[in-house]
């Protein structure tokens, strides 16, 4: 019988004037979040804050990870309009900080790394004084997509290594463990960019296996590190192994200071965005 979702893991659902503003800005510019797409448990608290996490490229991906709520189908086109619409979101909500994210897409040439670097183009041009922190995909490791994403000069590049290397081709079968790591190292050799990874706990890997990772991580020159609970999106993903105590997440962040990081956001709710600003 599988373990019922613990309540330290369980959100209220709230909504105010503001969580409607944000609502209202984001259907205005026709735009997407990982906020809502990936069933994010934070949804209502960042809201309220007044910001999202942008999800560009569309909500349909090209690959098919075993723990994420977006569906894997062909892609439609890129909205050109959709860098120029980000940009005004960021400006009416006022935003001093803000991350864009992407589904992944293998059908592109470049993966989508020109369309990232044109949304950092176009809100630098109405919001001159925002910080702009990517998520992206790994653009199956081509560094000439890389070299796009370091010329656009983002604030903070993130990719995330997600989970260990004995859970990876399980969880994500598409993508490559030492792949990742790679894209990781090339953005912090040769630039001056901010680096943050992040993975996911609770699908059956081990501390040392986690503790490997990170060292893995920290390796590849990665500056900041969030950890946090994997929550099984519906009965078709994979399922939960076990969901971590909130004092474990001591051990972790201990962990990650032995280890090096300076940098990091460890707790059952963390998420790649969840409170990012406040870690830069």
């Amino acid at each position: 019988m599988r373990e019922r979702l613990p309540e330290y893991l369980k959100r209220p659902i709230i909504d105010t004037d503001k969580t409607k503003t944000v609502r209202r800005i984001l259907k205005m510019n026709c735009l997407n979040t990982v906020c809502e797409n990936a069933r994010c448990p934070n949804k209502n608290e960042c809201y309220t804050k007044n910001t999202a996490t942008f999800l560009i490229m569309g909500n349909v991906c090209t690959r098919n990870c075993r723990y994420c709520n977006i569906s894997c189908d062909r892609p439609e086109p890129l909205d050109i309009n959709e860098p120029a619409h980000i940009a005004n979101a960021v400006r009416d909500l006022g935003l001093k900080y803000t991350v864009i994210t992407s589904v992944t897409r293998d059908d592109l040439t470049d993966g989508g790394a020109g369309h990232f670097a044109r949304c950092i183009d176009e809100i630098r041009k109405l919001t001159s004084d925002v910080k702009i922190e990517i998520l992206t995909p790994d653009f199956k490791g081509d560094t000439s997509a890389l070299n796009t994403i370091i010329a656009a000069c983002p604030d903070v590049f993130n990719h995330n290594i997600e989970t260990v290397r004995e859970v990876f081709k399980k969880a994500r079968p598409q993508a490559i463990y030492e792949r990742s790591l790679d894209v990781l190292k090339y953005i912090k050799e040769k630039s001056n960019i901010t680096t943050k990874s992040g993975l996911m706990i609770g699908l059956g890997e081990t501390f040392e296996q986690i503790e490997e990772t990170l060292c893995d991580l920290k390796k590849a020159g990665c500056d900041i590190l969030t950890i946090g609970q994997y929550i099984q999106p519906s009965k078709e993903h994979l399922p939960v192994a076990r969901y971590y105590k909130p004092e474990e997440y001591e051990l972790l962040r201990m962990l990650a200071q032995k280890i090096g990081f300076k940098h990091y956001q460890i707790g059952p709710l963390v998420r790649s965005s969840y409170r990012a600003a406040e870690i830069v």
